[in-house]
Parts: structure tokens; C-alpha cells; sequence
């Protein structure tokens, strides 16, 4: 096999253009294969195959910086870059990550797992080069999703001004981005990706430039070119930002990919390559359902099936109780940020479409636009991760909390997600989501509090109002329902210690108080069901006199409830677990648990010596 030897970008040079073809049919086998065994995203690496051997032989990437925009799109990269043994644990605690990762290898140039920044990072690096006066290409690869985003467009309007050499590959695998129209569109468009001009092209600046006055002659025609071709087709939206636009290419033709590199990188000016692609390429059953593919656990390679049943999810809770309540009130309406699918609601945007408002990446404009159909009489529920929510907190802030309005947020993967890693746990909602004012927060620990608590939210709460839960279904604990009256949910009564926790981490704290009971320790166990504003007056009616508190979550240190716990109980001893202060790496939840110390042995462990330094 070609693969075996194929470890680095000199390995690459070495190929002929029919070795780089069998090249790229052995990494979809060997993607296939691998990621079979681990869970992973598939269908966005099958579909860069090509384009990435060719960025891998053109480019250099030990030196040069090649950007990756989400980069859940690298695995081929890390294939092509000598990390090859690192897909047996792809994903896994220890293992090797799903992202970009600078600390696994040099040749990554950026942690990258939120999207629209590669623009704005790679003219960032192409800037710290000039300066330096140091030699090496900048490429940002940047997909037709990524470039929904602000942030995309502040890139690129900044780096096409900028006049920075700066390369920036848009992988297009849904649609173009700016329609051309009509037949000289067309034709020039074959014209601008075809060999022969770029050989003409390099021909003419050739003679102009060994016959006296060339240089002149050849700047006049260029003038004249750049002048006729405005009038002739109009141009596009990057052509107009000062990018040179190569494109559209086929993303699966790998000889003309590296041709256009090529000429890319001759071009010392910000340049544009349009590249289409198709998200699961040569893998039958990722092209026919890529949305299942994008991001996928273990599968039958052969057939594609997922060996086991799916589960139902509190985002399906979600998407079922959405389903309820739109038919109940024509003012419903739900906002995602490019994941209908991811939040559990395709069968809403069936049902209503023109009541579900999908946005692209853009979860500012989301949050804003929530606020104004809040302030002209609609529901809006704003269904978005944690970890990307975290984009729109001005917005929080400013749009909704400000102006009291009646916002609800479904904050879908709160807590650890597993093997995603530091850039999507989402850690960081709790703490800025209680700074809000007026902000409720609500924390189901099962599908079936999902559901209620998103009824009163929607219909009963008149201010802004989240409810967060976590990643996938119930597990062993499916809760007996949530009373609107309560805040706090007493789950075991003791006399040795009171724990306290909110959400999924229910679970573990249950696990932990049976292990102490069978050692003697008989502690209360406490559910907060509303975590903002805190049940203070509840809290101190189920603590008692004195004995000490744990309060265990998934947060960050400082980020959580630990301190205005004890604000609320000035009379008890309040300790604490939650994750630290570092991000978390990527795993398995129960490994990641036992590294941060949320699984039920070190809870309780954690008891017992708060209780032996009491004594």
C-alpha cells in the first residue's frame, strides 16, 4: 500500500499524479475502517480527501500554517503528517483528538473547533510573517457552513484589504456561496480553473519580459483584463473584498487541485479558491445520509449500520415537546444556528417551516433576532449548544436580559460531551448565564423534566428563561417529573453530610451516597432543578443545623454554585468538586468522570474526608 509509506510532505513530492489517486482511494478505506471502530466525523474527511493530499503536497505544512475552520475536517491531515498509529484511539482518553491539536504535532497550526475564525486567524499569522520577515504560506480552509458566520466575513473583508499573501480555501459541499449566471459566466469560469490560461498566462508575462519595455506592456494588458472582465461578468463577492477567485473546482479532481495550489501560491496576494466537494465521497453510505455520517459512533464498515439501537435523547425530548407546544400556539418559534438536526429539530422545520428559523453559524444575529420577535409579541426558543452560546453573550445581555424579554434558551450539550474535547464541554453556561439578570435557569435530569420545564418556560415564564441539559438520553435515572413550586429536589435523607448537585451529575452523586451508606455515612442528597435565582430559603430549610455540604458540578472552578451556596448557608461548612481550572480533554464521560473526579468513588471519597477533617 502507498499509505504505508506515505508519512510527511516529501513523502507526498515523491508520488506520481496515478500514486496520489490510489493514494487518496487507500485513506477512504483506511477512514472507513478506523473510524468504524472509534465513533468519529467521517463524511467531512471523506469529502476533503483530495483537496487535503493536495494542500499536503503543495505545501509544507511543518512550516507552513494551514488553518483549519472547526477542523473536525483533519483527520486526513493527521493521516498525512505521521499520525498514522494515533487513529486506534482516536478520540479516547490519552488518545489522540478529533481536532487540531498544536501539543500532538508542529504541523497543526491552531486549535480550531468553533467556527468562522480561520480567516481572521490565518491573516494574523500572514501579518506576524511580515513583520518578522520570515518566508512561509498561510492557507485558512474554511467550509461553505463556516462562512455563515460574522466573523467569517470581518476576515475576509479585513484580509482582502490587506494586500497579505494569504490563501483561503472555501470547501463548498452544499452550495455556492455567489451564483454565476449565465453562459459567458460559465465560460470564463472554465477559463479561470483551466490549465492552458494559467500556461498562456505565465507564457506571455515570460516574453513581456525579456523584450524591452515588456514589464510596461504586460502591466497594460493586465489593466486592460481586469478592466474588460467587470464588464463582461459580474464579479464575485470575494472579487469585490480584493481576493483573487480561483474557482469553482472540482474538489475530487486532485491533479487540477494541485495545479491551482500551485498557482495560489504564486499569486503573493490574498487569494480565493472556490473548491466543491461532496461530504462523504466514496463511502455509499455516508454520501446517502451525511448528516448521519458528519458525526457518527461505532458502524458496521460494510453496511454503515450503527450496531446499536438509537437511544432517545433529551435533545428528541425537546424536539418532541416543541412539536406540542407549536401546535398549541401559533407564537412559537424556534431559532438554531446550522443544527436542526444536532438539537432535535428536523421534524419541527417539517411541521413549521416558517415558524423555525435555521440561521447558519451565526449565533449572535440568532440571540438578537430572538429578541426582536420577543418584543413583537412571538415565543421564540433559541436551541443552541452551550459551547457555541457562548459566541452570543452580548447578545444575552444586551437584546434580551436588558429588556426583560421573554427569550427562551434550550441549551443543548451542557456539561461534558465526551469525546469532542475542550472546545465543546460545555462548562462555562452556568457562570455566564447566572450573571444575566433576570435570567432563570433550569436544569432537567431527565427527558421527562426536559419536557415540563420547557412548557413552563414557554408558556408560564415572562421573562428570559434557560433550560439547560445535557448530551444524550437518560441512562439509569429517569426522575418521577418536576413540581414548578420547587426548586430543590430531595432525593435521600441523612444526617451526616448534605449533597448537592444539579442536572446529570444526579447519577454519580446517587452512586456516591449508596457507597457511603454501606460505609455508614447516611447523607442527604439534594437536586436543584432551578439554579438561578438560588433557593436559598429551601436550602436552608433541608440542611439543617451545621452539618457540612458538598456541592458537586460540572463546571469550572469559580464558575459555579459553590459560593453562593455559601452565601445562602453562613452557618455550614461548604466544600466542593467540580472540574478545576484547566479545560477538559476529550474522552469517554466515564473517563472523563474519574480524571475530574465526578465519578461516584471520589464523590464519595470526597465526603468522607471533609467529614474526618470535621471531626
Amino acid at each position: 500500500m502507498i499509505l504505508d509509506n506515505v508519512h510527511s510532505h516529501d513523502d507526498l513530492q515523491k508520488l506520481s499524479d496515478q500514486q496520489r489517486e490510489q493514494l487518496c482511494a487507500e485513506i477512504r478505506q483506511f477512514l472507513v475502517e478506523q473510524v468504524a471502530q472509534t465513533g468519529g466525523h467521517l463524511a467531512s474527511n471523506l469529502g476533503v480527501v483530495e483537496l487535503s493530499v493536495a494542500i499536503e503536497t503543495v505545501f509544507d505544512t511543518n512550516k507552513d500554517r494551514l488553518v483549519f475552520d472547526v477542523g473536525h475536517q483533519s483527520y486526513v491531515h493527521k493521516l498525512l503528517t505521521g499520525r498514522r498509529q494515533g487513529f486506534s484511539n482516536l478520540r479516547q482518553f490519552g488518545g489522540m483528538a478529533g481536532f487540531p491539536k498544536p501539543r500532538e504535532s508542529q504541523s497543526d497550526a491552531f486549535v480550531a473547533g468553533h467556527a468562522s475564525s480561520s480567516v481572521s486567524i490565518a491573516l494574523g499569522m500572514a501579518r506576524a510573517r511580515t513583520l518578522q520577515k520570515e518566508d512561509y504560506r498561510v492557507i485558512a480552509l474554511i467550509g461553505d457552513g463556516a462562512i455563515t458566520g460574522g466573523i467569517a466575513y470581518e476576515g475576509l473583508n479585513d484580509a482582502g484589504d490587506s494586500n497579505e499573501p494569504l490563501i483561503v480555501i472555501l470547501n463548498d459541499n452544499e452550495m455556492s456561496i455567489d451564483r454565476n449566471v449565465g453562459a459567458m459566466s460559465k465560460h470564463l469560469s472554465r477559463l479561470r480553473t483551466g490549465k492552458r490560461y494559467y500556461r498562456i498566462k505565465k507564457r506571455w508575462r515570460k516574453i513581456t519580459g525579456m523584450i524591452p519595455g515588456g514589464k510596461y506592456l504586460y502591466r497594460l494588458t493586465h489593466r486592460l483584463k481586469n478592466w474588460l472582465k467587470p464588464k463582461l461578468l459580474q464579479p464575485t463577492v470575494f472579487e469585490s473584498m480584493g481576493f483573487r477567485y480561483l474557482g469553482p473546482v472540482d474538489g475530487h479532481d486532485l491533479s487540477k487541485l494541485v495545479f491551482l495550489l500551485h498557482i495560489a501560491r504564486e499569486m503573493n496576494a490574498p487569494v480565493l479558491l472556490h473548491v466543491i466537494t461532496t461530504k462523504g465521497k466514496g463511502y455509499a453510505p455516508a454520501e446517502a445520509d451525511p448528516s448521519r455520517f458528519h458525526g457518527i459512533g461505532k458502524f458496521d464498515p460494510v453496511t454503515g449500520r450503527s450496531p446499536d439501537k438509537p437511544k432517545f435523547t433529551f435533545s428528541d425530548a425537546f424536539g418532541r415537546e416543541m412539536m406540542t407546544l407549536a401546535g398549541e400556539d401559533p407564537t412559537v418559534c424556534a431559532i438554531t444556528a446550522a443544527m436542526p438536526g444536532g438539537t432535535g429539530l428536523l421534524s419541527f422545520k417539517k411541521a413549521y417551516p416558517n415558524r423555525c428559523f435555521d440561521v447558519g453559524i451565526a449565533e449572535e444575529h440568532a440571540v438578537s433576532m430572538a429578541g426582536g420577535l420577543a418584543k413583537q409579541g412571538m415565543k421564540p426558543v433559541v436551541a443552541i449548544y452551550s459551547t457555541f452560546l457562548q459566541r452570543a453573550y452580548d447578545m444575552i445581555l444586551q437584546d434580551v436580559c436588558l429588556q426583560k424579554l421573554h427569550v427562551v434558551f434550550a441549551v443543548d450539550r451542557a456539561g461534558l460531551v465526551g469525546e469532542d474535547g475542550e472546545t465543546h464541554h460545555g462548562i462555562f453556561d452556568v457562570g455566564f448565564l447566572r450573571q444575566a439578570p433576570g435570567m432563570e435557569i433550569l436544569c432537567p435530569a431527565s427527558t421527562l423534566e426536559l419536557q415540563q420545564m420547557l412548557r413552563w418556560a414557554v408558556k408560564d415564564c415572562t421573562g428570559p428563561v434557560a433550560v439547560r441539559y445535557p448530551r444524550g438520553g437518560d441512562g439509569a435515572y429517569t426522575g418521577s417529573g418536576w413540581e414548578e413550586t420547587s426548586s430543590v429536589c430531595v432525593h435521600r435523607q441523612g444526617r451526616d453530610a448534605v449533597l448537592i448537585t444539579y442536572g446529570a451529575l444526579i447519577r454519580s452523586v446517587l452512586s456516591a451516597a449508596e457507597l457511603l451508606a454501606q460505609a455508614g455515612i447516611h447523607p442527604t442528597v439534594l437536586r436543584l432543578t432551578r439554579i438561578h435565582p438560588l433557593p436559598g430559603e429551601e436550602l436552608r430549610r433541608y440542611c439543617g443545623d451545621g452539618v457540612p455540604v458538598f456541592v458537586v458540578e460540572e463546571t469550572l472552578r469559580g464558575s459555579g454554585l459553590r459560593e453562593a451556596i455559601a452565601w445562602e448557608l453562613p452557618g455550614h461548612r461548604v466544600l466542593g468538586r467540580d472540574l478545576g481550572t484547566e479545560f477538559v480533554t476529550h474522552g469517554a464521560m466515564e473517563a472523563l468522570y474519574h480524571h475530574c473526579g465526578l465519578d461516584p468513588v471520589s464523590i464519595s471519597e470526597l465526603v468522607r474526608e471533609g467529614l474526618s477533617y470535621e471531626k
